[in-house]
């Protein structure tokens, strides 16, 4: 499967026109080692075993695809819906994977201390592990308003020794963290390297922090066609920054398959559909689209899921927004909620918030298949086949759902 034609950059890390470094000088010697050290590392055959290593013995992969029978019915036995299992990776969620890659490029670069940001604190607790793992100091950077929401993740990077800074200005949310994080990185280059957990940042983040996700999407291809025989009619992605929908989409971009990357709609306090509601800007060393206002100001971002509380997006979802690749679209925080309850109840599994937008469309493109479906309309076709990315799991979301033992 060939998909340098969509997965690549014309060696500036640009997607189409977006992406880029837009840094202070100071950093760019930094970014530079950081794409010198990547460049060798994925050509090193030691690297990739010792992260093929870690990846199986240490994060549990391959993560399963489960065949949801019971979410079929619910959905009127429409179509043949497979999750993929990433709330089963050690740490409850796909950033793993992007951290235990950076932690080896970190040593490889003899960095002793690592920063990172965190908006629902998957991220921080993937960094943290993989910082307790090979005994490097860590710093969190996170919202004080999500430390508030997500306070089991904050307890459980303090008991991996990562001390976590709270933000306390702007929203006090993931896009402040990530700011105070950018920060910190300037003032402590020569020892510190940052951990983005997305695909957003300056090059070479955004395609690096895709090719350690991409396991996801090898993993669901092979996984599939050794269950059905065939590849599915469509993948469902959440999208914040948009790792996980990057990650999985990469296994299927080049075939004829529908992809879906869902946005936070929010509610009226508003909403982090940077794709479907904003325009093209600057924001943490990247050009893509974001919220903005027409004078430039970026516009604070909403969602009930803290992981996709940012106004900007990955670079590549741009591009791939821009040529018609991916159908982008969004789920509002109500119709989230729903779906996360939907799934603890009829399969057991209790979803992240951000994977239930995710689950949320699901449904919304099986009982609406003529508006955002058309593959439903093939000649001839069987019962469709659809892989939603399970990204992460609830634990963390339960004081913010509201539920009980009732």
């Amino acid at each position: 499967m060939n998909t340098n034609s969509i997965f690549s950059t014309d060696g500036t890390g640009r997607f189409g026109p977006y992406g880029g470094q837009f840094v202070p000088e100071t950093l760019m010697p930094c970014l530079q080692e950081l794409e010198r050290t990547w460049d060798a590392a994925r050509q090193d055959p030691a690297f990739k075993t010792e992260l093929a290593s870690l990846l199986a013995d240490y994060s549990g992969r391959p993560t399963p695809l489960y065949r949801a029978q019971r979410l079929e019915k619910h959905c009127g036995d429409a179509a043949r819906i497979y999750l993929k299992r990433e709330d089963l990776n050690h740490t409850g969620a796909h950033k793993i994977n992007n951290c235990l890659g950076q932690i080896l490029l970190a040593k490889r670069m003899g960095k002793s201390r690592i920063v990172a940001e965190t908006g629902a604190g998957q991220h921080g607790v993937a960094t943290a592990t993989v910082c307790a793992l090979v005994g490097l100091e860590c710093t969190v950077y996170m919202g004080e308003v999500d430390m508030k929401r997500q306070a089991p993740n904050v307890r459980r990077m303090h008991l991996m020794g990562a001390a976590v800074i709270p933000v306390t200005s702007g929203a006090r949310t993931l896009k402040d963290a990530s700011s105070e994080a950018i920060r910190d990185w300037v003032t402590h280059v020569a020892t510190t390297h940052y951990i983005i957990g997305s695909v957003v940042g300056p090059h070479p983040y955004p395609a690096m922090v895709r090719d350690f996700q991409a396991v996801i999407g090898t993993e669901a291809r092979q996984q599939i066609l050794a269950k059905e025989d065939r590849l599915p009619d469509a993948v469902i992605a959440c999208v914040g920054g948009g790792s996980n929908a990057i990650g999985i989409f990469s296994g299927f971009v080049a075939d004829e398959v529908a992809l879906y990357g869902v946005e936070a709609g929010g509610s009226q306090a508003g909403s982090s559909a940077a794709l479907s509601l904003g325009e093209p800007g600057v924001l943490h060393g990247s050009f893509s689209y974001l919220l903005q206002t027409q004078d430039g100001q970026v516009i604070p971002a909403h969602s009930v899921a803290a992981g996709l509380d940012y106004p900007g997006v990955g670079p590549e979802h741009s591009h791939l927004k821009d040529t018609g690749r991916v159908c982008y679209d969004s789920v509002n925080d109500d119709e989230a909620l729903t779906a996360f309850a939907d799934l603890s109840r009829l399969e057991g599994i209790i979803p992240a918030l951000e994977s239930s937008h995710a689950l949320a469309y699901c449904r919304r493109i099986l009982s609406q298949p003529t508006a955002v479906a058309p593959w439903r309309k093939k000649p001839g076709m069987k019962k469709p086949l659809v892989i939603v990315n399970l990204s992460g799991r609830g634990d963390k979301d339960m004081a913010q759902t509201g539920e009980d033992d009732s």
